[in-house]
């Protein structure tokens, strides 16, 4: 497997990755993603930002994740908790996707390895990162990758998303 930067050429396997954890979520009874975001200018944008990486496996992109480094404003405010670090940057965890054929290789910890690379090469203190109440299973992969719980925080639309973070 070997993880990169994702490039515009890239944009259809990643829809593709999107809209495959849409309808796995929607199996799930889990309301997230269902709205149609994330899309194809989420990509553009985290592409512009430099922030869209890819996995790929057997030469096809397998799974994607926005990759941040900076100060992500809906964590601004936690509520029911407190960030382990008062921060005014950090390295964060958006969009993660993983096809279905990759489930269970341990994909999405290598997307946190590589953002806790990252965030100590910058010496950024913490790694951040949210979910939906529902989606148990990227809440056990925060807390597998060392991430801890630390309260509540909500999304520009008002979506509540339970937020993680690992002190480095």
């Amino acid at each position: 497997m070997k993880l990169r930067k994702a490039a515009l050429t890239d944009g259809d396997a990643v829809l593709a990755l999107y809209r495959e954890a849409q309808a796995f979520l929607a199996a799930q009874g889990i309301d997230q993603w269902q709205d149609g975001y994330p899309n194809r200018e989420t990509f553009l944008a985290d592409v512009g930002r430099g922030e869209s990486w890819v996995l790929e496996e057997g030469g096809q992109v397998a799974a994607t994740a926005c990759l941040g480094l900076g100060r992500e404003p809906t964590y601004d405010i936690i509520y029911e908790g407190a960030w382990g670090t008062e921060a005014p940057e950090y390295a964060f965890l958006h969009r993660i996707a993983v096809s279905g054929a990759c489930k269970g290789k341990g994909v999405p910890s290598l997307f946190f390895q590589e953002l806790e690379r990252q965030a100590r090469e910058r010496g950024l203190p913490c790694l951040r990162g949210d979910t939906h109440r529902e989606n148990k299973i990227m809440q056990r992969v925060m807390e597998k990758n060392g991430l801890s719980y630390r309260g509540v925080i909500y999304l520009e639309d008002g979506g509540e998303r339970l937020a993680f973070e690992k002190v480095l």
